[in-house]
């Protein structure tokens, strides 16, 4: 959360190559020579990786961002897509940023502040900046339908405060969010406090969760050590709210695996799979490489209803802690529930609120 005096409130590839198909095959009849398996796997997965190294380009420069398919709940897509359009310094993704960073899209959201809602304005912001975004005649402070709007206003209010500053006017409009207008003012640019700058960095990186990606997206070195980490538990008992630990018989969940996994190369990620997914850009199902996060739910609109997560292996197929009476394994991810991925990055996971 920002500095509550001065924020809203006032103050979480490469296309499957023919090679996989090999692995496929192997994966399929291997219930018993486990081991080959694996083998292949790694090789495959460094193979790959090398190949990604070479080809793969970044997120194109200069498009307009769009919201990631399910990133927002679909009873507020329409909202943050329209609003998070209102002014240049500002776009959906950055806007659904933002509502996730303080709410989680919690609508009922209250914070010891006073902070209300789901864009956590204190009564005194809100009485200033709070508009009828749906002019149905009241100002709701509770209603997405008029703090999401509300929202997207005060972040240009602030924008217009700092347009003559020099540099990135959305970091500098974060940055007035943060620490206040004055401030960004007064150093010209974003001022030197480690909070504001952390704020600004945070709400960045979380803004290409957010977005669509508009390119191939970067694969992350961690991945390999990740898929390693998780072969070695291949055939553990599940544990619902299983972490690994002594006291649970070494056991996992789905989202204790994947989170044990990534914290194994040093990337920490939230412990429920449905902010896992907020923790790096998301990938096309055939711009998949090994290492991403793929995800599961019965609400293909809603990545806050997402119920499962995996590793991806590559070949269709992922590794996996699936339910209670069964155990970690290769299982395919080609089924009605496929929700999408995520390419986990240091950035994202560090920039995931610790609570939303």
């Amino acid at each position: 959360m920002g500095r509550r005096a001065s924020t809203l409130s006032g103050g979480g590839g490469l296309p499957d190559g023919e090679g996989w198909l090999t692995v496929r095959k192997v994966w399929v009849g291997a219930t018993v020579a486990v081991g080959s398996a694996l083998a292949v796997v790694m090789l495959l997965v460094v193979g790959v990786y090398v190949v990604a190294g070479n080809l793969v380009n970044g997120v194109g420069g200069g498009a307009a961002k769009t919201l990631a398919k399910g990133s927002v709940p679909a009873a507020y897509q329409q909202l943050v897509s329209r609003w998070g359009n209102l002014c240049p310094a500002i776009n959906p993704a950055l806007l659904a940023a933002q509502l996730y960073q303080e709410s989680g899209f919690n609508p009922r959201a209250q914070s010891h502040a006073a902070a209300q809602g789901i864009a956590q304005f204190i009564p005194g912001t809100w009485a200033a900046h709070g508009i009828d975004g749906d002019g149905d005649g009241d100002r709701d402070v509770w209603d997405p339908a008029d703090a999401i709007p509300s929202a997207a206003t005060y972040d240009c209010t602030l924008a217009s405060y700092v347009k003559d500053v020099g540099g990135d006017l959305t970091e500098n409009m974060l940055a007035s969010y943060n620490a206040g207008a004055y401030a960004v003012i007064k150093y010209g640019g974003v001022p030197p406090y480690k909070e504001t700058q952390n704020y600004v960095k945070r709400i960045r990186a979380l803004e290409e969760s957010f977005a669509a990606p508009v390119g191939r997206v970067d694969p992350s070195w961690q991945a390999a050590g990740a898929i390693a980490f998780a072969q070695k538990k291949l055939g553990t008992p599940y544990l619902w709210g299983g972490n690994g630990t002594a006291d649970q018989g070494g056991r996992f969940d789905c989202s204790g695996l994947t989170k044990a996994a990534y914290e194994s190369v040093g990337i920490t990620l939230p412990r429920v799979a449905n902010d896992q997914y907020n923790a790096g850009p998301h990938p096309d199902r055939d711009e998949l490489l090994p290492g991403d996060l793929v995800f599961f739910s019965d609400d293909l609109t809603d990545s806050r209803a997402i119920r499962h997560v995996g590793i991806y292996v590559g070949g269709g197929y992922m590794i996996d802690a699936p339910r209670t009476g069964a155990v970690i394994r290769f299982d395919p991810i080609d089924t009605p529930d496929y929700f999408g991925a995520t390419r986990v990055t240091e950035d994202g996971a560090k920039a995931l609120p610790t609570t939303v």
